[in-house]
């Protein structure tokens, strides 16, 4: 059984690594991370790429002026007027495929963007995703979608910006303009059709100002990996136990035949087929405990009774001939008993063997058998009967 257990450890210690090798990799693979700039070239024309644009309402080209020769930024120049009106002025990234035509991306895996904004001077912005919503959006006419915002603040330095894509809000004149109702707050991402960076009352006015945004990526999970993962890990743990517990029985078996094949010997010992002792007192020591072993009250004080001979020369007999004590000696004879008759008479309870071995006390005869064969006798009886019953070394001692 030692040999097993230390094979089931091997296979134990793998299989954690082999666990631990795979969520480094399947757990790896579940962040997404997808950025946006440069455009993809060729490929697939269906395919998803995002196109630089700008908005200028009122239409004014000295208000906007995008520099389209920055393939992985978008990079814009503002010059808002100084006398108080507030014109919607943004650099865009509008989702395209290879054609240049409008796609609506399914973005529903993603949960945050995240960004570089550098702009000089300092100043206020915000970032806008446009979704198309089927109840109220006119396809092309971005103001009937639901223009799903917030802010954030570069300057000259360039500041890294995260933005949360599930926690946007849409501004109430939007709920106003299309008449819907202002608590319908809740945008899903999965058709949106353009990202926006645009000018806000906090943006200077008057002045020349610079603006780049670089690095722009979308981050989020693909819990499909981890589904993956929770079911490989739970199909090896599940293929380990099963592989466990036959291996076990099989160890089992093989430990039970190889008592069997140990004790039974001492069966022939006890019965005295063997040539007659030359030494009485020694014979008589043997024959006598040989005899009486399933009286629950025999002891060592009962053989040095009967035989006449004193507890050194029992002890004597015993380890010279045995290397056993006299106790030991005793439960070696009534187990491998008990053993045998597990094997040969189906029909007798555990209680009836233990009583007819000599065990008064059930639960201590279980104790030791378990402590002696590694199984309980109702296990022990179970695989014993998967093997052939081993031959009887009484009938094979007194073969001619």
């Amino acid at each position: 059984m030692q040999e097993f257990y230390k094979k089931a450890l091997y296979a134990f210690i793998l299989i954690v690594l082999a666990d631990a090798l795979l969520a480094i990799v399947l757990v790896d693979r579940s962040y997404l991370s997808q950025p946006l700039l440069p455009a993809q070239e060729g490929g697939d024309e269906r395919a998803l790429r995002w196109r630089h644009g700008f908005t200028s309402i009122p239409y004014d080209g000295r208000l906007i002026r995008l520099d389209s020769t920055a393939r992985d930024q978008l990079k814009f120049d503002l010059n808002l007027p100084a006398d108080g009106t507030d014109p919607n002025v943004s650099a865009d990234l509008l989702a395209v495929d290879g054609k240049g035509r409008p796609l609506q991306a399914d973005l529903s895996k993603y949960r945050t963007v995240s960004f570089v904004a550098k702009c000089s001077p300092a100043s206020s912005m915000f970032f806008l995703a446009s979704i198309f919503d089927e109840h109220v959006s006119q396809p092309g006419n971005y103001l009937t979608y639901p223009p799903a915002q917030t802010f954030f603040s570069c300057n000259e330095q360039g500041v890294p910006v995260t933005i949360d894509l599930t926690r946007l809000t849409i501004p109430p004149w939007w709920f106003d303009t299309v008449h819907r109702d202002l608590s319908r707050q809740d945008y899903v991402l999965d058709r949106v059709e353009r990202f926006v960076f645009g000018a806000t009352g906090q943006s200077p006015r008057g002045v020349p100002a610079h603006v780049e945004i670089s690095w722009i990526t979308l981050h989020g999970r693909d819990y499909r990996y981890l589904a993956w993962l929770a079911g490989l890990v739970a199909v090896g743990w599940v293929g380990f136990g099963v592989w466990f517990f036959r291996a076990q029985a099989r160890a089992m078996l093989a430990s039970v035949d190889t008592h069997l094949k140990k004790d039974l010997p001492l069966v022939a010992y006890r019965q005295l087929t063997l040539e007659p002792y030359r030494d009485k007192e020694k014979a008589a020591v043997l024959k006598f405990i040989a005899t009486n072993y399933t009286n629950p009250e025999l002891d060592l004080e009962g053989v040095v009774a009967a035989t006449g001979t004193n507890r050194t020369k029992v002890n004597d007999v015993l380890k010279s001939e045995l290397g056993m004590t006299f106790t030991s000696y005793l439960n070696k004879l009534r187990l491998t008993e008990a053993a045998r008759l597990l094997t040969e008479n189906g029909d007798t309870t555990v209680a009836e063997i233990a009583y007819s071995v000599g065990y008064a006390n059930v639960s201590y005869f279980n104790k030791l058998f378990k402590e002696e064969y590694g199984c309980t006798p109702k296990a022990f009886r179970t695989l014993a009967d998967q093997q052939e019953p081993p031959a009887d070394p009484v009938q094979e001692t007194a073969a001619p």
